[in-house]
């Protein structure tokens, strides 16, 4: 799975499946792939991908689909399909999918705030953001409301069994930094529906927001460092790098105090230019404190000044979590403990199977 994540997959059918997701928040421009029964995020519009040695054929009748690297067959797989929610719409026409999407096989997932106040401006965008290309691409809708979520959070229970919830949100011009956002849209999905929700945003000024985001429904935090050093920050996310890494490490405390050990997590995108011992020496620093670091290949998305940047290899993904997976084990904290979000899905990363291993 790791190296099927590096190089990402060829798809001689591109509609199998549920339809794979191209631009927007968060790492995109993948598709949902179930493996030997884990369900797995791969890469399939990028450049790598255009160009992987991983080939997946037209699905048969059953709806499996058989991989092949180099033309010899490697794997059976199949594709999730497409949600039944997806056919729906608001009173006023809005089609569900441009409220949220399925991410893996059980995950909603949403940006309330499709703008952030970074991504305008090249000296404070970060360079691998395509929050800006699902609106543009008019597959979304600016400003989720909370009324909106809840209806389409319900349907997602009711119609496609969805478990938790992911809900992520551009950077506002506010010192909450889309905690307010977050916390008003968790209540009116908690109203509707029994649904565990992860907050993402970046840290906020005042810490009494994470017991306020604790209030409003939300289980469990996201706030995503994606780089661990201070250079690589400043050079591919210089508007985000001016929340200092002691902001987030002191955020951190504070979070875990309120959600507990291994509720809070953080994105680490590997392949920005971190060395595999900043990666690990960050990562041993959250594991103390109670902070989950979720380590992601990083995924070069067309269209973004990062877009020809290399994904990280396969070998460098094992280097970084092999000695991860023993230490999150041994610092007590586990992906399948997490009540939702990012890491508890983990189809974005292979991650957990170096847990279980």
């Amino acid at each position: 799975m790791t190296e099927l994540q590096s190089y990402g997959l060829r798809l001689l059918e591109p509609d199998a499946g549920a339809a794979s997701r191209r631009g927007g928040a968060g790492p995109s421009d993948h598709k949902a792939v179930t493996v030997d029964g884990h369900t797995i995020m791969v890469p399939v519009h990028t450049g790598s991908a255009r160009h992987s040695p991983f080939v997946a054929g037209a699905p048969d009748a059953s709806g499996r689909s058989t991989i092949t690297r180099n033309a010899i067959p490697i794997a059976s797989v199949a594709f999730p399909k497409q949600p039944r929610f997806y056919a729906l719409q608001t009173f006023d026409g809005i089609p569900y999918s441009h409220i949220a999407t399925l991410h893996s096989r059980d995950v909603l997932a949403t940006t309330v705030l499709q703008h952030c106040i970074r991504y305008d401006h090249r000296d404070s965008a970060c360079q691998f953001c395509a929050i800006g290309q699902s609106l543009a691409g008019k597959r979304t809708i600016p400003h989720k409301t909370p009324e909106q979520l809840a209806e389409v959070a319900r349907a997602a229970v009711l119609l496609d069994g969805v478990r938790h919830m992911v809900l992520t949100t551009g950077t506002p011009p506010t010192s909450d930094r889309g905690a307010k956002i977050l916390c008003d849209s968790a209540f009116a999905i908690r109203a509707a529906v029994d649904l565990p929700i992860q907050g993402q945003c970046e840290p906020p000024n005042d810490d009494q927001w994470f017991a306020r985001m604790k209030a409003s429904g939300i289980d469990t935090l996201g706030m995503h460092l994606e780089a661990v050093t201070p250079e690589v920050r400043a050079r591919i996310m210089p508007g985000k790098a001016t929340v200092s890494l002691a902001r987030y490490m002191k955020a951190f405390e504070a979070a875990v105090a309120v959600f507990g050990r291994g509720q809070v997590n953080t994105y680490i995108l590997a392949g920005l230019g971190d060395t595999r011992e900043a990666i690990l020496a960050m990562c041993e620093k959250l594991v103390a404190i109670g902070v989950y670091p979720f380590v992601v290949p990083f995924v070069p998305i067309s269209g973004t000044p990062l877009q020809d940047h290399p994904a990280p290899t396969p070998e460098f993904m094992r280097s970084v979590l092999e000695p991860l997976g023993a230490m999150v084990t041994g610092g007590g904290l586990r992906a399948a403990d997490i009540k939702a979000g990012c890491g508890k899905c983990g189809a974005c990363s292979s991650q957990s199977t170096y847990e279980a291993a």
